[in-house]
Protein backbone atom coordinates (compact mmCIF):
# COMPACT_ATOMS: atom_id res chain seq x y z
CA UNK A 1 0.00 0.00 0.00
CA UNK A 2 1.32 3.67 -0.38
CA UNK A 3 1.66 6.24 2.16
CA UNK A 4 1.02 9.17 2.37
CA UNK A 5 3.82 12.04 3.38
CA UNK A 6 2.24 12.50 6.96
CA UNK A 7 2.09 8.43 7.73
CA UNK A 8 4.35 8.92 10.39
CA UNK A 9 2.37 11.22 12.39
CA UNK A 10 -0.19 9.15 12.07
CA UNK A 11 1.34 6.07 13.45
CA UNK A 12 2.97 8.58 16.12
CA UNK A 13 -0.98 9.29 17.25
CA UNK A 14 -1.78 5.82 17.01
CA UNK A 15 -4.50 6.38 14.62
CA UNK A 16 -6.46 3.13 13.61
CA UNK A 17 -5.01 2.41 9.84
CA UNK A 18 -7.10 0.99 6.82
CA UNK A 19 -6.45 0.21 3.49
CA UNK A 20 -8.42 2.64 0.87
CA UNK A 21 -7.84 3.46 -2.59
CA UNK A 22 -4.49 1.76 -2.44
CA UNK A 23 -3.20 3.85 0.54
CA UNK A 24 -2.97 3.33 4.23
CA UNK A 25 -5.32 6.16 5.55
CA UNK A 26 -6.29 6.69 9.42
CA UNK A 27 -10.04 6.03 9.67
CA UNK A 28 -10.02 7.21 13.38
CA UNK A 29 -7.76 8.79 16.39
CA UNK A 30 -9.92 8.57 19.30
CA UNK A 31 -13.89 7.93 18.25
CA UNK A 32 -16.01 8.80 15.61
CA UNK A 33 -18.39 10.53 17.36
CA UNK A 34 -15.79 12.39 19.09
CA UNK A 35 -13.92 13.59 15.96
CA UNK A 36 -16.63 14.46 14.31
CA UNK A 37 -18.72 17.05 17.11
CA UNK A 38 -14.95 18.69 16.89
CA UNK A 39 -15.50 19.22 13.27
CA UNK A 40 -18.65 20.86 13.55
CA UNK A 41 -18.21 23.07 16.99
CA UNK A 42 -14.16 24.09 16.41
CA UNK A 43 -11.46 22.66 14.11
CA UNK A 44 -10.60 19.24 12.81
CA UNK A 45 -7.82 18.47 10.47
CA UNK A 46 -7.92 15.72 8.08
CA UNK A 47 -4.85 13.79 5.78
CA UNK A 48 -6.64 13.73 2.43
CA UNK A 49 -3.10 13.28 0.24
CA UNK A 50 -4.53 10.58 -1.34
CA UNK A 51 -6.89 12.81 -3.77
CA UNK A 52 -5.58 13.25 -7.18
CA UNK A 53 -3.98 16.27 -8.73
CA UNK A 54 -4.20 16.96 -12.45
CA UNK A 55 -2.39 20.14 -14.02
CA UNK A 56 -4.05 21.06 -17.45
CA UNK A 57 -1.86 24.00 -19.41
CA UNK A 58 -1.37 26.20 -22.67
CA UNK A 59 -4.12 28.00 -24.92
CA UNK A 60 -6.40 24.92 -25.13
CA UNK A 61 -6.39 24.06 -21.69
CA UNK A 62 -10.09 25.76 -21.13
CA UNK A 63 -11.37 23.76 -24.57
CA UNK A 64 -10.33 20.28 -22.77
CA UNK A 65 -11.98 20.92 -19.31
CA UNK A 66 -15.20 22.73 -20.97
CA UNK A 67 -15.06 19.00 -22.98
CA UNK A 68 -15.15 16.87 -20.56
CA UNK A 69 -16.73 18.21 -17.72
CA UNK A 70 -20.60 19.35 -17.20
CA UNK A 71 -20.07 22.58 -15.49
CA UNK A 72 -19.19 25.70 -17.34
CA UNK A 73 -15.85 26.77 -16.88
CA UNK A 74 -15.40 29.41 -18.84
CA UNK A 75 -17.23 31.00 -16.19
CA UNK A 76 -13.84 31.01 -13.78
CA UNK A 77 -11.54 33.56 -13.02
CA UNK A 78 -7.99 33.39 -11.52
CA UNK A 79 -8.62 32.39 -8.19
CA UNK A 80 -12.04 30.69 -8.59
CA UNK A 81 -12.92 26.92 -7.84
CA UNK A 82 -16.05 25.33 -9.20
CA UNK A 83 -17.62 21.96 -8.78
CA UNK A 84 -17.96 19.53 -11.69
CA UNK A 85 -18.40 15.81 -12.80
CA UNK A 86 -17.01 13.96 -16.22
CA UNK A 87 -19.62 12.25 -17.73
CA UNK A 88 -19.26 9.49 -19.54
CA UNK A 89 -21.24 8.65 -23.23
CA UNK A 90 -23.65 6.42 -21.21
CA UNK A 91 -25.23 9.00 -19.66
CA UNK A 92 -22.89 8.40 -16.37
CA UNK A 93 -20.77 10.02 -13.95
CA UNK A 94 -16.83 8.89 -14.38
CA UNK A 95 -15.89 11.08 -11.44
CA UNK A 96 -16.87 14.07 -9.63
CA UNK A 97 -14.14 16.81 -9.07
CA UNK A 98 -13.07 20.13 -8.27
CA UNK A 99 -11.64 22.49 -11.21
CA UNK A 100 -8.93 25.39 -9.79
CA UNK A 101 -8.58 28.43 -12.28
CA UNK A 102 -5.00 29.12 -11.38
CA UNK A 103 -4.74 31.32 -14.38
CA UNK A 104 -6.14 31.65 -17.69
CA UNK A 105 -4.25 28.71 -19.64
CA UNK A 106 -3.43 26.66 -15.74
CA UNK A 107 -6.06 24.53 -14.42
CA UNK A 108 -6.11 22.11 -11.45
CA UNK A 109 -8.46 19.31 -11.39
CA UNK A 110 -8.62 17.78 -8.46
CA UNK A 111 -10.11 14.35 -8.48
CA UNK A 112 -11.53 11.42 -6.09
CA UNK A 113 -8.56 8.70 -5.32
CA UNK A 114 -9.64 5.64 -6.19
CA UNK A 115 -10.38 6.92 -10.43
CA UNK A 116 -7.28 8.93 -10.59
CA UNK A 117 -6.40 6.22 -13.36
CA UNK A 118 -9.35 6.10 -15.10
CA UNK A 119 -9.88 9.77 -15.02
CA UNK A 120 -6.80 10.66 -16.00
CA UNK A 121 -7.00 7.99 -19.08
CA UNK A 122 -10.57 9.18 -19.91
CA UNK A 123 -9.06 12.99 -20.02
CA UNK A 124 -6.50 12.21 -21.97
CA UNK A 125 -8.11 10.05 -24.50
CA UNK A 126 -10.40 13.72 -25.00
CA UNK A 127 -7.34 15.68 -25.76
CA UNK A 128 -7.29 16.59 -29.36
CA UNK A 129 -6.49 20.01 -28.34
CA UNK A 130 -3.14 18.82 -27.17
CA UNK A 131 -3.08 20.73 -23.99
CA UNK A 132 -0.39 20.00 -21.43
CA UNK A 133 -1.55 17.67 -19.08
CA UNK A 134 0.53 16.79 -15.79
CA UNK A 135 -0.74 14.31 -13.19
CA UNK A 136 0.61 15.72 -10.06
CA UNK A 137 -0.88 13.16 -7.94
CA UNK A 138 2.31 11.44 -6.02
CA UNK A 139 3.95 14.50 -5.45
CA UNK A 140 1.12 16.70 -3.40
CA UNK A 141 -0.49 16.50 0.17
CA UNK A 142 -4.01 17.85 1.00
CA UNK A 143 -4.71 18.90 4.23
CA UNK A 144 -8.54 19.79 5.12
CA UNK A 145 -8.77 22.16 8.46
CA UNK A 146 -12.41 21.59 9.13
CA UNK A 147 -14.87 23.82 11.05
CA UNK A 148 -15.72 27.04 12.36
CA UNK A 149 -12.62 28.00 13.94
CA UNK A 150 -10.76 26.79 11.31
CA UNK A 151 -10.20 30.59 9.50
CA UNK A 152 -8.99 31.94 13.45
CA UNK A 153 -7.05 29.22 13.99
CA UNK A 154 -4.87 29.52 10.24
CA UNK A 155 -4.93 32.80 10.61
CA UNK A 156 -1.82 32.79 13.45
CA UNK A 157 0.29 31.05 10.79
CA UNK A 158 -0.04 33.21 7.79
CA UNK A 159 -0.35 36.36 6.42
CA UNK A 160 -3.01 35.70 3.96
CA UNK A 161 -6.12 37.33 5.14
CA UNK A 162 -8.26 34.18 5.26
CA UNK A 163 -11.61 36.23 5.70
CA UNK A 164 -10.78 37.62 2.54
CA UNK A 165 -11.35 34.53 0.77
CA UNK A 166 -14.72 33.58 -0.75
CA UNK A 167 -16.02 30.14 -0.73
CA UNK A 168 -14.86 27.99 -3.54
CA UNK A 169 -12.10 30.72 -4.01
CA UNK A 170 -8.27 30.24 -3.15
CA UNK A 171 -5.14 31.79 -2.97
CA UNK A 172 -1.42 30.81 -2.96
CA UNK A 173 0.48 31.96 -0.35
CA UNK A 174 2.92 31.12 2.61
CA UNK A 175 1.34 29.52 5.94
CA UNK A 176 2.91 27.94 8.31
CA UNK A 177 6.35 28.81 7.18
CA UNK A 178 5.62 26.77 3.75
CA UNK A 179 5.82 28.78 0.59
CA UNK A 180 3.71 28.52 -2.13
CA UNK A 181 0.48 26.85 -1.08
CA UNK A 182 -3.16 26.39 -2.06
CA UNK A 183 -4.82 27.85 0.21
CA UNK A 184 -8.69 27.10 -0.78
CA UNK A 185 -11.83 27.80 1.13
CA UNK A 186 -13.26 24.53 0.04
CA UNK A 187 -14.50 21.42 2.00
CA UNK A 188 -16.42 17.94 2.44
CA UNK A 189 -18.07 18.70 5.96
CA UNK A 190 -19.95 21.66 5.98
CA UNK A 191 -18.82 23.41 8.65
CA UNK A 192 -16.42 25.78 6.63
CA UNK A 193 -12.70 25.82 6.55
CA UNK A 194 -9.86 25.30 4.45
CA UNK A 195 -8.38 22.85 1.93
CA UNK A 196 -3.97 23.06 1.57
CA UNK A 197 -2.78 21.61 -1.80
CA UNK A 198 1.42 21.84 -0.69
CA UNK A 199 4.42 19.41 -1.88
CA UNK A 200 4.93 15.75 -0.40
CA UNK A 201 8.34 17.38 0.88
CA UNK A 202 6.63 20.43 3.31
CA UNK A 203 3.79 18.42 4.03
CA UNK A 204 5.13 17.46 7.76
CA UNK A 205 6.14 21.25 8.43
CA UNK A 206 2.75 22.55 8.08
CA UNK A 207 1.01 19.63 10.06
CA UNK A 208 3.30 20.47 12.43
CA UNK A 209 2.93 24.18 12.19
CA UNK A 210 -0.99 23.98 12.91
CA UNK A 211 -0.61 21.11 15.81
CA UNK A 212 1.63 23.68 17.41
CA UNK A 213 -0.08 26.81 17.02
CA UNK A 214 -0.34 28.50 20.61
CA UNK A 215 -4.63 28.66 20.86
CA UNK A 216 -7.56 28.08 22.76
CA UNK A 217 -9.03 26.38 20.15
CA UNK A 218 -9.41 23.18 20.33
CA UNK A 219 -8.01 21.09 17.14
CA UNK A 220 -7.91 17.08 16.49
CA UNK A 221 -6.64 15.41 13.93
CA UNK A 222 -9.83 13.26 12.22
CA UNK A 223 -9.89 10.43 10.21
CA UNK A 224 -12.16 9.21 7.25
CA UNK A 225 -14.69 7.52 9.57
CA UNK A 226 -15.90 11.49 10.33
CA UNK A 227 -15.23 12.91 6.82
CA UNK A 228 -17.77 9.90 6.07
CA UNK A 229 -20.61 10.98 9.01
CA UNK A 230 -19.92 14.01 8.41
CA UNK A 231 -20.64 14.64 4.55
CA UNK A 232 -23.51 12.34 5.10
CA UNK A 233 -25.03 15.08 7.33
CA UNK A 234 -24.97 17.49 4.63
CA UNK A 235 -26.22 15.00 2.01
CA UNK A 236 -22.82 15.11 -0.28
CA UNK A 237 -22.42 12.63 -2.47
CA UNK A 238 -19.64 9.86 -2.04
CA UNK A 239 -18.61 8.57 -5.64
CA UNK A 240 -19.00 4.88 -5.57
CA UNK A 241 -22.10 5.04 -3.45
CA UNK A 242 -24.25 7.81 -4.59
CA UNK A 243 -22.81 8.14 -7.76
CA UNK A 244 -21.02 6.16 -10.26
CA UNK A 245 -20.87 5.16 -14.03
CA UNK A 246 -24.29 4.24 -13.96
CA UNK A 247 -25.95 7.01 -12.22
CA UNK A 248 -26.48 10.43 -14.24
CA UNK A 249 -26.18 14.12 -12.71
CA UNK A 250 -29.66 14.43 -13.14
CA UNK A 251 -30.41 11.58 -10.83
CA UNK A 252 -28.07 12.70 -8.83
CA UNK A 253 -29.40 15.48 -8.08
CA UNK A 254 -26.93 17.25 -9.63
CA UNK A 255 -28.45 19.72 -12.72
CA UNK A 256 -27.19 22.70 -11.33
CA UNK A 257 -23.52 21.42 -11.86
CA UNK A 258 -24.44 20.47 -15.92
CA UNK A 259 -24.57 23.17 -17.73
CA UNK A 260 -26.18 23.07 -21.24
CA UNK A 261 -24.30 26.35 -22.69
CA UNK A 262 -21.57 24.67 -23.75
CA UNK A 263 -20.88 21.23 -25.77
CA UNK A 264 -20.11 18.24 -23.23
CA UNK A 265 -19.79 14.84 -23.14
CA UNK A 266 -23.35 13.26 -23.82
CA UNK A 267 -25.05 16.70 -23.03
CA UNK A 268 -27.78 15.48 -25.79
CA UNK A 269 -29.31 12.99 -23.59
CA UNK A 270 -28.57 14.71 -20.67
CA UNK A 271 -30.63 17.63 -21.40
CA UNK A 272 -33.19 15.18 -22.78
CA UNK A 273 -33.46 13.58 -19.24
CA UNK A 274 -33.79 17.02 -17.68
CA UNK A 275 -36.39 18.34 -19.98
CA UNK A 276 -38.60 14.81 -19.99
CA UNK A 277 -37.66 13.53 -17.00
CA UNK A 278 -35.82 10.69 -15.14
CA UNK A 279 -37.51 7.71 -13.48
CA UNK A 280 -35.31 7.87 -10.05
CA UNK A 281 -34.17 10.59 -7.98
CA UNK A 282 -31.27 10.66 -5.50
CA UNK A 283 -32.86 11.14 -2.53
CA UNK A 284 -32.11 12.05 1.66
CA UNK A 285 -34.08 10.30 4.22
CA UNK A 286 -34.10 10.23 8.14
CA UNK A 287 -35.27 7.10 9.69
CA UNK A 288 -38.49 7.43 12.57
CA UNK A 289 -37.88 4.11 14.04
CA UNK A 290 -34.58 2.99 15.93
CA UNK A 291 -32.11 1.43 13.15
CA UNK A 292 -29.19 1.40 10.80
CA UNK A 293 -29.13 2.08 7.50
CA UNK A 294 -26.68 0.64 4.90
CA UNK A 295 -25.49 0.91 1.71
CA UNK A 296 -27.49 -1.66 -0.74
CA UNK A 297 -30.55 -2.11 1.39
CA UNK A 298 -34.18 -1.98 -0.12
CA UNK A 299 -36.11 1.07 0.44
CA UNK A 300 -40.19 -0.10 0.09
CA UNK A 301 -43.35 1.83 -0.12
CA UNK A 302 -45.63 1.95 2.79
CA UNK A 303 -47.40 -1.27 1.08
CA UNK A 304 -44.00 -2.98 1.37
CA UNK A 305 -43.15 -2.67 -2.68
CA UNK A 306 -39.39 -2.27 -3.64
CA UNK A 307 -39.17 1.18 -4.32
CA UNK A 308 -35.18 1.78 -4.01
CA UNK A 309 -31.82 1.16 -2.79
CA UNK A 310 -30.07 2.49 -0.18
CA UNK A 311 -26.52 4.12 -1.39
CA UNK A 312 -25.22 5.51 1.70
CA UNK A 313 -26.65 5.72 5.05
CA UNK A 314 -25.51 5.50 8.96
CA UNK A 315 -26.12 6.68 12.34
CA UNK A 316 -25.81 11.12 12.34
CA UNK A 317 -23.88 11.58 15.22
CA UNK A 318 -25.67 15.15 15.73
CA UNK A 319 -29.16 13.95 15.26
CA UNK A 320 -28.52 10.52 16.89
CA UNK A 321 -30.94 8.56 14.33
CA UNK A 322 -30.06 7.03 11.01
CA UNK A 323 -30.20 8.76 8.12
CA UNK A 324 -29.28 7.95 4.30
CA UNK A 325 -29.12 8.96 0.90
CA UNK A 326 -30.47 6.63 -2.16
CA UNK A 327 -32.14 6.13 -5.68
CA UNK A 328 -35.98 5.98 -5.55
CA UNK A 329 -38.57 5.84 -8.12
CA UNK A 330 -40.53 8.84 -8.90
CA UNK A 331 -43.10 10.07 -7.20
CA UNK A 332 -41.94 7.93 -3.92
CA UNK A 333 -38.54 10.54 -3.97
CA UNK A 334 -41.11 13.69 -2.70
CA UNK A 335 -40.26 15.30 0.60
CA UNK A 336 -42.10 13.78 3.42
CA UNK A 337 -43.34 10.64 1.55
CA UNK A 338 -42.84 8.04 4.22
CA UNK A 339 -41.10 4.82 3.43
CA UNK A 340 -39.43 1.68 5.15
CA UNK A 341 -35.97 0.22 5.15
CA UNK A 342 -35.38 -3.45 4.88
CA UNK A 343 -32.94 -4.32 7.78
CA UNK A 344 -32.49 -7.99 7.96
CA UNK A 345 -36.39 -9.34 8.77
CA UNK A 346 -37.84 -6.06 9.42
CA UNK A 347 -39.05 -3.19 8.21
CA UNK A 348 -38.20 0.07 9.67
CA UNK A 349 -39.91 2.97 9.48
CA UNK A 350 -38.20 6.43 8.09
CA UNK A 351 -39.04 9.68 6.01
CA UNK A 352 -37.86 11.43 2.85
CA UNK A 353 -36.00 14.49 3.99
CA UNK A 354 -34.13 17.11 1.79
CA UNK A 355 -30.53 17.15 3.07
CA UNK A 356 -28.76 18.62 4.74
CA UNK A 357 -29.99 16.81 7.58
CA UNK A 358 -28.84 19.57 10.14
CA UNK A 359 -28.73 23.14 10.01
CA UNK A 360 -25.84 24.92 10.04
Amino acid sequence: MKKTALHERHIGLNAKMVEFAGYEMPIRYSSLQEEHKCVRDSVGVFDVSHMGEFLIKGSQALSLIQKVSSNDASKLNPGQAQYSCLPNNEGGIIDDLIIYCINAEEYMLVVNASNIEKDWNWIKNQNSENAEMIDQSDDMSLLAIQGPQASNLLQNITDVNLSEIPYYSFMIGNIGGVDDVIISATGYTGSGGFELYVSNKNALTLWDAIFNIKSDIKVSPVGLGARDTLRLEMGYCLYGNDIDDTTSPIEAGLSWITKFNHNFTNCNNLQKQKIEGVDRKLVGFEMIDKGIPRKGYDILNQDGLIIGKVTSGGISPMLEKGIGLGYINVPYHKKETPIKIQIRKKQIEGIIKRPPFIEM
